[in-house]
């Protein structure tokens, strides 16, 4: 049985001996005379797997990240820019490394009693502020401990200090997820030498 990449080459190659017919020149001069099919593909390129969403500014990719108190980056996860913030909670508390934390600090995206719930089953304090619409808020919030996450979003501003990652230059899930992974371990080298 043939893979795919051997059947690709022979659909390369099914076309060689023929000659094209002589076109006229236009002002849009291509090597091929109409839109089709990526060379060597059986179709066009599609936004599967790319962790792009459109969003209010167009198209964006998320970056949920995990980290410890003091800021440093743990594990993240990449969504689409119209993905909701909520759905992303369990999942980062699931994540590598294995850690225990006490607290889980987060915005209001990711409040939802679901989430409260999934955090006090782990043992976990969810110190998630209610939004404005919530029902039944309660009196007391621990404003002292969630001035702490903005070491969270500090962490974030240095992740977009890489230009890579600022202006999402590349194109799949992959790639994105790669250099977001290496602009995060030069943030925590660097957080070791300066230590």
């Amino acid at each position: 049985m043939a893979t795919a990449r051997e059947r690709d080459d022979r659909c390369l190659l099914l076309g060689a001996g023929r000659t094209e017919p002589h076109r006229r020149l236009r002002a849009d001069v291509r090597l091929d005379g109409s839109p089709g099919p990526r060379l060597g593909g059986r179709c066009k390129g599609e936004q599967q797997d790319q962790a792009l969403g459109r969003s209010r500014g167009g198209f964006s990719t998320k970056i949920h990240l995990k980290t410890d108190f003091s800021g440093l980056p743990l594990a993240f996860v990449l969504t689409g820019g119209e993905a909701g913030d909520s759905p992303q909670f369990e999942t980062l508390l699931d994540l590598e490394p294995d850690v225990r934390p006490r607290a889980a600090i987060t915005d209001k995206g990711y409040d939802s009693k679901r989430n409260r719930a999934a955090a006090r089953v782990r043992g976990i304090v969810p110190i998630i502020p209610y939004k404005a619409n919530a029902k039944a808020r309660p009196v007391f919030f621990p404003k002292a401990l969630y001035q702490t996450r903005a070491r969270i979003e500090q962490t974030f501003g240095k992740l977009k200090r890489f230009k890579r990652i600022a202006l999402r230059c590349e194109k799949t899930r992959a790639s994105f997820a790669a250099f977001v992974s290496l602009a995060l371990a030069f943030i925590l080298i660097k957080s070791v030498h300066t230590a």
